[in-house]
């Protein structure tokens, strides 16, 4: 199976935009406004290399035994070309530091939404605790006993903001104390 045999049925459609071609020649010296035929022909022309390189890429896979189309494979296709060969692997690379930063991220994120649903279930444990004590209510007093929950909660997280606060504060000190610059503090 030949290239040129299939780039036949493309006789004649433009299979990229006019207008990206013309600012593609624009950039590389042209006039603003390029001939129609300067367009078609480079159209051709990339329509060309880019069928070329696909089919040695697939003749590559067929040879290995593999039906898919690999990245080797394209390696092998522009073997003979440096610049090219250059460019493809400049691209994979950054494709994998996107996968990489990508997989980080979604670790992270998995992280945070793990430590939320800890925090939840903490606070219905909580909550399930006092409501066992308070759960005997009257049918009167309930504003009273929701007041006091309230109150209860409130006190609760002063004494944790307190704590962490504390806990900063002997982090820090440890910190300094490593550095050597809490002996010039105190």
């Amino acid at each position: 199976m030949e290239p040129r045999a299939r780039a036949g049925k493309n006789v004649g459609k433009m299979n990229f935009n006019h207008n990206e071609l013309a600012q593609l020649l624009y950039g590389h010296g042209d006039s603003k406004t390029p001939l129609p035929e300067t367009v078609r022909v480079l159209d051709e022309l990339i329509t060309d290399f880019i069928q070329g390189v696909g089919f040695e890429a697939t003749r590559a896979a067929h040879h290995a035994g593999r039906q898919k189309v690999k990245f080797e494979d394209f390696e092998f296709a522009m073997r003979r070309n440096p610049r090219f060969m250059g460019k493809i692997q400049e691209v994979f690379e950054k494709k994998k530091e996107i996968e990489a930063a990508r997989k980080n991220f979604n670790i992270e994120d998995q992280l945070m939404k793990d430590a939320d649903k800890e925090e939840k279930e903490k606070e219905k444990k909580g909550d399930k605790e006092k409501g066992g004590e308070g759960g005997k209510k009257d049918k009167g007093a309930g504003s009273t006993v929701s007041g006091a929950g309230t109150k209860r909660k409130r006190q609760q997280n002063d004494k944790e903001l307190e704590s962490e606060e504390l806990d900063e504060l002997d982090d820090d000190l440890d910190a300094e104390a490593d550095i050597g610059t809490a002996a010039k503090r105190r």
